[in-house]
């Protein structure tokens, strides 16, 4: 079984240059099952519905979000409203008990494999929330699929290596987001799961991580706030691609990719 997991979207230019490669990505490698972040699609910051259905025309299976998610207030309305896609759009787990939407999505690709996307995100030099450690054993213990891919959203390296072994044996792979920067650490670990520090943007490379270098760059220099807005130069498709064997969920490849224009 083949999963494609696409990095972070950032602004329009995430968008063009995902839409312009995930097609042929998927035909190519025989993909099962797509998963997409999506929280900084709609000009760098959070995602729309409107977007989010786009990017489900594109081809993915289930959208993951992070800590922007709630930075386009229309997106509360669309994950309560019951539809089913938006179902498929999630935000970290362990955000406090009550908010809308949903941390895990259980699913069934159309090859018939029973599969689960659960979300998480990290506390190390975050928001305070609950415990991403003990969120995930509590809502592994109510998944019967053996494929499970877990999108940690998270700031330090060490939070997202220590998730990873804390998770190897239990879930198929552990991809990490947010810090927009692509590692190249890609394993398998000794129990059987896909791990990836970062994932990497799917956004313009000419940037400060997805953001206008002039406008950055005049915060670090002067200390004085600004709007800061997505740039659109040398976008890239940053993404994963895990091989699993679907009847125990442990991966036996995967596959670091940059594609662009």
């Amino acid at each position: 079984m083949n999963i494609l997991f696409v990095g972070d979207i950032f602004g329009s230019a995430g968008r063009r240059i995902v839409r312009e490669h995930i097609g042929h990505v998927r035909a190519a490698h025989n993909v099962d099952l797509t998963i997409v972040n999506v929280e900084n699609a709609a000009g760098g910051f959070g995602v729309t519905p409107q977007i989010a259905e786009d990017i489900f025309e594109m081809g993915a299976d289930v959208l993951t979000t992070g800590n922007h998610v709630w930075d386009k207030k229309e997106l509360v309305e669309y994950l309560n409203s019951g539809e089913e896609r938006a179902r498929l759009v999630l935000r970290p787990a362990n955000f406090q008990p009550g908010s809308p939407g949903y941390g895990v999505y259980e699913g069934k690709t159309q090859g018939g494999v029973d599969y689960a996307v659960m979300q998480l995100q990290g506390r190390v030099f975050m928001t305070a929330i609950d415990d991403p450690f003990r969120i995930a054993d509590a809502l592994l213990a109510g998944i019967r699929a053996k494929v499970i891919v877990v999108d940690f959203h998270a700031e330090a390296t060490s939070e997202k290596a220590a998730i990873g072994w804390y998770l190897d044996g239990r879930v198929t792979a552990v991809l990490g987001t947010h810090t927009h920067v692509p590692t190249a650490d890609e394993r398998i670990l000794a129990q059987g799961t896909a791990f990836q520090t970062d994932v990497g943007m799917s956004g313009p490379y000419d940037s400060i991580i997805g953001v206008e270098k002039d406008m950055v760059l005049h915060k670090f220099l002067t200390g004085m706030p600004g709007k800061f807005e997505a740039a659109k130069g040398n976008p890239k498709m940053c993404a994963a691609l895990v091989t699993c064997d679907p009847a125990t969920g442990h991966a036996s490849r995967i596959q670091r990719i940059m594609l662009g224009e």
